[in-house]
C-alpha cells in the first residue's frame, strides 16, 4: 500500500487494531476525520477460539470480530496499514511522524496508541503449547466453558491464591497447585474452607494425550488428573512508542491516562491493554470511543483556533 507522506495527511495514526484501536478509528472516521489504522496483524487473542462477555457479541471468534470491525472502519474511509511502527516523533508544528518498518512516514496532528500487551507465561512445558485453548488465564473469559470440569491453577504467582478462589465458583473441582508459593496459614485456611485442594510439591509440565489437557505432572511423577488448567501470566504493556514520547508512567510501570486515555503528551491518546491489564475485549472498545470522542474535540478546538488565526492573517 502506497502512501502519500504530506504534512499532516491524517488528522489521527491510530496504532493497533484491536477493539480499542478500531473502535477510536471507528468514531473518528465517523466524524469525517482523515484516519490511518496501522496494525502487525498479531492480536493477543489469537489462540482463543472464542471471545466472551461481549454483548452482542459473545461467542465469536476473535478474527472474525476483528474482520467486522475493519470492514467497517474501511466502510468509512479509513486506511489500514499492515505494519508495524517503529517509532512516533512529535513534530515542530505540534503534530507526530510514525515511521514504519516498511520505510513509510506517516504524518499526523494526533495519536491513538492500542498495542496492548503481552503475556510473559512461566516456563512449565505444555502451558505455551496449550495457551489459549485448555491452558487460559481469564475466568470471566473461559471459566463458563470449563464449568464443573477439574480445574488446575498453577502456583507459578502470588496471584494464583486468588485465581484459584474466583475460580471455585465455575467448578467444586479446583486444585491450586503450590509449586514454589509458600502459601500464608490463612491462605490455607480459606482454601481449605472453599473446598480447595492444595497440592504440595513442583511443577514437572502440563500433561497433553492425544492433543487434549489431561493434568499435571509433579516432579517426583504423580499426575493430577485435570481438564483444564488456568496461569496467571505476567502482563507487560507494549508501551515503547508511548514512553518514546515521554509519556509519564504510574507508581503502577503503567502508562497514565485520564478517563479519556490522553497521556501527558497533548495529542497523545493511548487505550485499550496498553493501559490496563484487567481490560476485556468489551471495555476496550469502550475505551477506544472515548477516546476518538477525546480526540475529535481537541481537533475541533485546534481546528477553530487555526480558522481564527487564519482570518486575522487575511485580514
Amino acid at each position: 500500500m502506497t502512501t502519500n507522506t504530506s504534512e499532516h495527511e491524517y488528522d489521527t495514526v491510530v496504532i493497533g487494531a484491536g477493539a480499542a484501536g478500531l473502535n477510536a478509528a471507528l468514531l473518528l472516521a465517523r466524524a469525517r476525520r482523515r484516519v490511518a489504522v496501522v496494525d502487525s496483524g498479531r492480536p493477543r487473542n489469537a489462540p482463543a477460539a472464542h471471545m466472551h462477555g461481549f454483548l452482542s457479541r459473545d461467542g465469536i471468534a476473535p478474527s472474525a470480530f476483528l474482520e467486522v470491525g475493519r470492514t467497517e472502519v474501511l466502510g468509512y474511509g479509513a486506511t489500514v496499514v499492515a505494519a508495524v511502527v517503529d517509532t512516533v516523533v512529535a513534530t515542530d508544528d505540534g503534530g507526530f511522524t510514525a515511521l514504519l518498518d516498511t520505510g513509510v512516514a506517516l504524518r499526523t496532528r494526533s495519536v491513538v496508541v492500542a498495542t496492548g500487551l503481552r503475556d510473559e507465561l512461566p516456563e512449565v512445558p505444555g502451558v505455551r503449547e496449550r495457551w489459549g485453548r485448555d491452558v487460559v488465564h481469564c475466568p470471566y473469559c473461559h471459566g463458563y466453558e470449563v464449568r464443573d470440569r477439574p480445574i488446575g491453577v498453577l502456583g507459578t504467582s502470588p496471584g494464583a491464591v486468588f485465581h484459584a478462589q474466583m475460580l471455585r465458583q465455575w467448578s467444586a473441582d479446583v486444585v491450586l497447585f503450590a509449586h514454589t508459593l509458600a502459601l500464608s496459614p490463612e491462605d490455607q485456611d480459606q482454601l481449605h474452607a472453599r473446598g480447595i485442594e492444595v497440592v504440595a510439591g513442583a511443577i514437572s509440565s502440563v500433561a497433553v494425550v492425544d492433543d487434549v489437557v489431561r493434568g499435571v505432572e509433579l516432579a517426583d511423577g504423580t499426575l493430577v488428573a485435570r481438564s483444564a488448567v488456568f496461569v496467571v501470566p505476567r502482563m507487560v504493556p507494549n508501551d515503547s512508542v508511548l514512553t518514546g514520547l515521554g509519556c509519564a508512567v504510574g507508581a503502577d510501570g503503567w502508562v497514565s491516562v485520564d478517563k479519556a486515555g490522553q497521556t501527558s503528551v497533548p495529542g497523545v491518546f493511548a487505550a485499550g491493554n496498553v493501559i490496563d491489564p484487567r481490560a476485556q475485549v468489551v471495555t476496550a472498545a469502550g475505551m477506544g470511543s472515548a477516546a476518538g470522542f477525546a480526540i475529535n474535540i481537541d481537533l475541533v478546538q485546534r481546528d477553530i483556533a487555526d480558522a481564527v488565526t487564519a482570518r486575522a492573517h487575511a485580514g
